[in-house]
């Protein structure tokens, strides 16, 4: 079965720091750009960041742009996700997905697989 599995979520203060993980399963994904996602509470979900298939390229959503790192290890089968200077804002699940591109990522909000169950970040004020 091929899957991607979010995890590394958890609550944190404002200001605080998460690395968030993204392993897939039952496939390589080392040749398919990588990004990652939120859905918060009432509202849809909205693109986050995303890396090219040998990380050459990367894509932020501006509200987190000089805020959050995507990386990759192929190696490993795994997608990361460090978010630092942490926002109330940024509370929400977090899932991840692969498809053809980041900008085909970006630019339909969507990836190659069904979502996940995702990762919650919860950020306190």
């Amino acid at each position: 079965q091929v899957q991607l599995v979010e995890s590394g979520g958890g609550l944190v203060q404002a200001g605080g720091s998460l690395r968030l993980s993204c392993a897939a399963s039952g496939r390589t994904f080392s040749t398919d750009a990588m990004g990652w996602f939120r859905q918060a509470p009432g509202k849809e979900r909205e693109f986050v960041a995303a890396i090219s298939w040998n990380g050459g390229t990367t894509d932020y959503a501006d509200s987190v742009k000089g805020r959050f790192t995507i990386s990759r290890d192929n190696a490993k089968s795994t997608a990361y996700l460090q978010m630092n200077s942490l926002k109330p804002e940024d509370t929400a699940v977090y899932y991840c997905n692969a498809g053809p591109s980041t900008l085909t990522l970006e630019r339909l909000g969507n990836g190659f697989l069904s979502w996940g169950q995702g990762t919650q970040v919860t950020v306190s004020s």
